[in-house]
């Protein structure tokens, strides 16, 4: 018996690994999220699908539930697939679900995927460093768990790059703490949709991006590398 947690990459179905592709060709069973590509699928044919994707404010499965039925299926199954949007080590809770497994004895290899924090600006033409621009880069969740006792994220990074992840819903609010440590002019790039055909670039700055229509799933690249985006893609 063994879990295969794999990264399901950023959206588009072309850009999951190989590795990725052979664990889901010989898949028992997949418990797949919302943000995992459901074209990636077709690879495991016969296998049982369980969804257990998980929206802001609205989730389908806790945590809790879906760790449960990660052992249960593991138990009675060969191959079990956990299949995750993105890389399940990047705001995916793949090490609470790794954990849990492991306490239950049970045997998990882990199978990376394109995190949507560098593969989906580098598909656009945004790079997240560049020479003479930007030497670092932080990535951030933009939504922490408010079941927190405290609160992780300060918005104080001093990387020149700053991506966050899961950050919409709280646009607002996130954009005016980055303005206490960062000029109200730094130019900010959304991405939503990223790799799909509902793509959208949406192109403002710290001051005024939360003024803008945007809808989840997207993600924000804050700092001067956006200018660096504009001159790849001939934007004035």
């Amino acid at each position: 018996m063994v879990v295969y947690l794999v990264g399901a990459g950023p959206g588009d179905p072309e850009l999951i690994t190989l590795k990725a592709v052979k664990a889901l060709e010989k898949a028992d069973v997949v418990i797949y999220d919302r943000l995992a590509n459901e074209e990636i699928l077709k690879h495991a044919k016969g296998a049982k699908l369980i969804y257990v994707g998980k929206k802001a404010g609205e989730h389908y499965k806790s945590q809790d539930e879906i760790n449960h039925i990660l052992v249960e299926e593991a138990k009675n199954n060969s191959v079990v697939v956990r299949l995750k949007g993105g890389d399940p080590f990047v705001f995916g809770r793949g090490g609470e679900e790794v954990l849990t497994l492991l306490d239950e004895g049970l045997e998990v290899e882990m199978i990376p995927g394109v995190t949507s924090a560098i593969g989906v600006p580098t598909t656009i033409g945004l790079p997240v460093t560049h020479r003479g621009v930007a030497t670092s880069f932080t990535v951030v969740t933009g939504h922490e768990d408010p079941t927190k006792k405290e609160k992780q994220v300060k918005w104080d990074y001093t990387a020149d790059t700053v991506v966050v992840l899961m950050g919409i819903g709280q646009i607002k609010e996130n954009t005016e703490e980055l303005m206490k440590y960062r000029d109200p002019k730094t130019p900010v790039c959304v991405i939503e949709n990223g790799t799909s055909p509902e793509e959208k670039i949406i192109l403002g700055t710290l001051e005024n991006i939360a003024q803008k229509e945007i809808n989840p799933p997207a993600l924000l690249v804050i700092g001067n590398v956006v200018d660096v985006f504009k001159q790849i893609n001939q934007i004035k």
